[in-house]
């Protein structure tokens, strides 16, 4: 079950301002999607990793987005894919770029279509 954050979550999250999250955003460095009745901007929680001093956001996200947006995938697309699971994963894509598996989802994600 993936955990979901809201714009200002995240922000707090990692001790920066609404808008260097929506730069964030913007860079394609998080990738989110709009939910519930009031369609927000949540993104997966996966995304943030807890460090030994701060939270950060994960760096390989962004890699991966950017092969899947050049796929043509939307954002919602995007966030999709990476939070199902994959039998080739034995998990979510999130997962597996969390425990360092970058080279493999890379690899899924360019066969994605």
């Amino acid at each position: 079950m993936t955990e979901w954050m809201s714009v200002p979550e995240c922000a707090e999250a990692l001790g920066v301002s609404l808008s260097r999250v929506r730069e964030l955003l913007k860079d394609r460095n998080l990738v989110a999607t709009r939910r519930g009745e009031n369609n927000a901007v949540y993104l997966p929680a996966g995304q943030i990793m807890d460090g030994e001093e701060a939270r950060y956001v994960l760096a390989t996200v962004r890699g991966t987005v950017m092969v899947l947006a050049d796929l043509g995938y939307s954002d919602d697309d995007i966030v999709t894919w990476l939070v199902s699971q994959h039998e080739e994963l034995e998990g979510s894509p999130l997962d597996a770029l969390r425990a360092g598996q970058r080279a493999h989802v890379r690899r899924l994600a360019q066969t994605a279509l």
